[in-house]
Parts: structure tokens; C-alpha cells; sequence
């Protein structure tokens, strides 16, 4: 199985073919996308890379969905990269070199599962069911948002395999949690779990585990990840959009007055001439629930 029935809503046709996933549309607004290898912890190969950019593009383009959950089936949010392809990798770049020929795995911009590196548009919440590992953490590290079942895991163990996690997660968590514990976690490769990943600012809220084999949207962990989904859809999708975009600019500035005027100049005058923000104040004045359209920016 690997999706779902679209909803006739979308305005961009069905989603691009994603293998090894499951797609759900468990709200008319809110895509659910379960990686769905769990024999093998969900580790992601570097064609999937690419099937998941095309989704998130896909998703972002999409004018009917607002806001995007990623989960794991099994008992693995996602445990990193194939390691058997990647021994295979590192065995024909060896014969390769020796033959003169360049070769190596490629990610897209978008990075490790197309999102420890993504900028995108619209908002992707994290529902960490189990082991964050490696390319999983990477993962993690640029969610905006994540919610963790109380025996998730979450770890940067490429020391302990003569790797380094070069997706994205170093420069990020190192602004997420601090410099000593971005090197503990960096430099021992020790696991972290959900109630110290929640004190450290990498969780936003820890549930209850559910059982291995439960139903996805019955999953504690997915259901407050949706909780946070239905929130995000009843705002603005411009203002959310814009909101979203200006946190990113100061994130990777690194200057809050840079990331300001980046934002302002990008968003302001397209914000003022949308619909949505005439109907919120139109809407607040009329005591009345704001009637949004889907976002043109």
C-alpha cells in the first residue's frame, strides 16, 4: 500500500507516486505521510530522497492543504539511511575512483527525507513514533514542529560508524539546544530520550506509547500531532505561511533585523493584498469566524 485515496478537493491532481509510504488525508486540509519500511526501521534510500522532495513540492503547491504530518510505522520514526546501500555506494565509488570515474549518493537541496534541509513553504509536524536515528535526528532537527511518544529515541550515532551527519542537523540543533549539548550529542552519539529531548527544546510534547501494530490515527502521538495541524488550519494561511517564513529567516540569518527586513520585503505588501487578511479583520469586527480562502502567496 502506498497512499491513500485523494480527496477530490485537490486542485493538483493526486499526489507523485512516493514508494515505501502510506498517505492519509485525515482533515481536508492535512496531508499524513507514514514511512512505511518498519522491517527495516523505516531507514530511508537515497531514491526515496527524491520521491519525498516531489511529495513536499507537491504538498506546498497544493493550494487545499495547509499543513503536513510525518510519522513512522512500526516501531521506528525513521532509524537513517540504508546502510546496505551505502556500503554498496562506498564499494563502487572505490572501483569507480580506481577507474578514474567520479561517483556518489546524491540527496536533493531539500536534504535527508527532504526535510533536514527544506525551507519550503508550509509547515511539516513531526509525530516521532519510536527511534529518530542519524538521518532520522537530521530529520528532526528541521521539523517546525515535533511531538514524541514517550519511548521515542533520538540520536546522532554516525561517530560510532566513521560518519557525520552531514544533512544538516549540526549548524541546526546547535541553535535548537545549545552548543554543550549539540557536542554531546555530536561527539558521544549517546540517545536521548523523549522527556530529556522535551527539556532540551527538540519536542514540543511527549504522549502516551500505543501499541506497535495500532491503528495510525488512533496513535496518541498522531492525534496531538493533528491536534496541532487543526490549530495551525483554523489561523490564516497567509499569515501562517508568512509567520513560518519569517521565524526561518532569523533562524538562518542568524540576525533577527536581517531576517525582519528579508520577510517584510518578500511578504508585506503581498499579505495586505490578499484576501485573507480583509477577512480576518472583517471577520473580528463582525464577531463572527473568519471564512478563509487558500493562500496565492
Amino acid at each position: 500500500m502506498s497512499s491513500s485515496s485523494a480527496p477530490s478537493t485537490l486542485k493538483s491532481g493526486p499526489p507523485p507516486p512516493t514508494p515505501s509510504t502510506i498517505l492519509l488525508f485525515p482533515g481536508p486540509s492535512v496531508l499524513l505521510i507514514v514511512l512505511n519500511n518498519p522491517r527495516g526501521l523505516n531507514c530511508l534510500s537515497t531514491s526515496l530522497h527524491w520521491s519525498l522532495d516531489a511529495l513536499l513540492t507537491w504538498y506546498d503547491n497544493e493550494p487545499t492543504l495547509r499543513c503536513c504530518i510525518v510519522t513512522g510505522m512500526g516501531r521506528a520514526f525513521c532509524a537513517g539511511a540504508d546502510l546496505k546501500e551505502w556500503n554498496e555506494s562506498n564499494s563502487n565509488a572505490r572501483s569507480a575512483a580506481a577507474a578514474g570515474q567520479a561517483q556518489q549518493r546524491v540527496m536533493p537541496a531539500s536534504g535527508f527525507g527532504a526535510i533536514s534541509r527544506r525551507m519550503g513553504k508550509k509547515p511539516v509536524i513531526g509525530a516521532v513514533n519510536g527511534l529518530a536515528f542519524g538521518g532520522g535526528m537530521e530529520m528532526v532537527a528541521n521539523l517546525d514542529m515535533v511531538v514524541a511518544a514517550k519511548s521515542a529515541l533520538f540520536a546522532l550515532p554516525e561517530v560510532k560508524r566513521g560518519v557525520v551527519a552531514f544533512a544538516g542537523a549540526l549548524t541546526r540543533i546547535v541553535r535548537t539546544i545549545g552548543k554543550p549539548r549539540a557536542m554531546e550529542m555530536a561527539l558521544t552519539g549517546r540517545t536521548v530520550g523523549a522527556a530529556e529531548a522535551k527539556d532540551w527544546g527538540i519536542v514540543n510534547a511527549v504522549t502516551e506509547d500505543a501499541p506497535v501494530d495500532a491503528d495510525i490515527l488512533e496513535r496518541a502521538v498522531v492525534k496531538k500531532a493533528l491536534e496541532y495541524a487543526k490549530e495551525i488550519c483554523n489561523n490564516s494561511p497567509d499569515s501562517v505561511i508568512i509567520s513560518r517564513a519569517g521565524i526561518i529567516a532569523g533562524w538562518e540569518d542568524g540576525s533577527a533585523e536581517h531576517g525582519t527586513q528579508a520577510t517584510n520585503e518578500v511578504y508585506q505588501r503581498r499579505l495586505n493584498e490578499g484576501e485573507n487578511i480583509h477577512e480576518g479583520v472583517k471577520a473580528f469586527v463582525e464577531k463572527r469566524v473568519p471564512r478563509w480562502v487558500p493562500s496565492k502567496l
